[in-house]
Formats: C-alpha cells, structure tokens, sequence
C-alpha cells in the first residue's frame, strides 16, 4: 500500500504568547485556522491583514492553501505569529523569497511581552494612590 506524499512546506511563528504552526500547501488560496474558516476565526479586518501580509507581498494568495494551527494569547498575538510562520513558509519554498520579506520585516521576532506585575503595587508601573493623611 503506498501512500501519497503530502507536499507542504513547514512554519512557526511567534508572537507574545502566541504560537502558529502554518503548513503550506500549493492550492488556490484558501486559509484554515484551527479546523475554522479564515473569515470566522478573525472576524476584524485589522487581524485578518497582518496574517496575509508575506503572501500578498511576494503575490502567492491564490498558489497557496494555508493550514494554520495558532495556540495561546489573544486574535492580535496570533494574528503576529500566523505572519512570520507564513514568511517562514515561503522562504522554505523558495529561499530567493528571503530578502523581500526580510525587508518587510517579517522575519524579525517581536520579542515585546507583557510586563509582570511588581508585589506592593497594583501593576506593573501602576502604583496605589497615595495619601497624605
């Protein structure tokens, strides 16, 4: 029994607190996130943007089907994550994509997390209010 071998070219990406695993497949473009349509799990067009970003800047939405498994953090975060796994993708495709997306800054991690909060405040800068009397 022989089976058929998967073409898909592998990503992660990272974002906060937020992991995306993206696979890569040639196809027409349509995009899977968590077992759900694109459109259900980012309903906003702010978060739908930054995930479609790479494709739409080397012009591959329509040559590609995305299967897309984010875990942790909120729609922004994962959103941030889906885009540099996406760019990660494509550079495994084809490694001339490299310095387009670089450019782009979509390869850089964003290494901004959430601050902890201090002990004998209320946050992590937020101070209680002071009183003289």
């Amino acid at each position: 029994m022989a089976f058929k071998k998967i073409e898909q070219y592998l990503g992660t990406g990272r974002r906060k607190t937020s992991v995306a695993r993206i696979f890569l497949r040639p196809g027409s473009g349509k995009i899977t996130v968590n077992g759900r349509a694109f459109e259900n799990y980012f309903p906003t067009e702010a978060t739908r943007f930054p995930a479609q970003q790479p494709l739409r800047l080397v012009e591959m939405q329509d040559k590609f089907d995305l299967l897309i498994l984010a875990s942790g953090g909120g729609v922004n975060g994962q959103s941030g994550a889906i885009r540099m796994g996406v760019s990660r993708a494509l550079i495994e495709f084809n490694a001339e994509l490299r310095p387009i997306l670089k450019k782009a800054g979509f390869l850089t991690r964003d290494a901004r997390q959430k601050e902890r909060k201090k002990y004998g405040q209320k946050g992590a800068r937020k101070r209680f209010q002071f009183s003289k009397r």
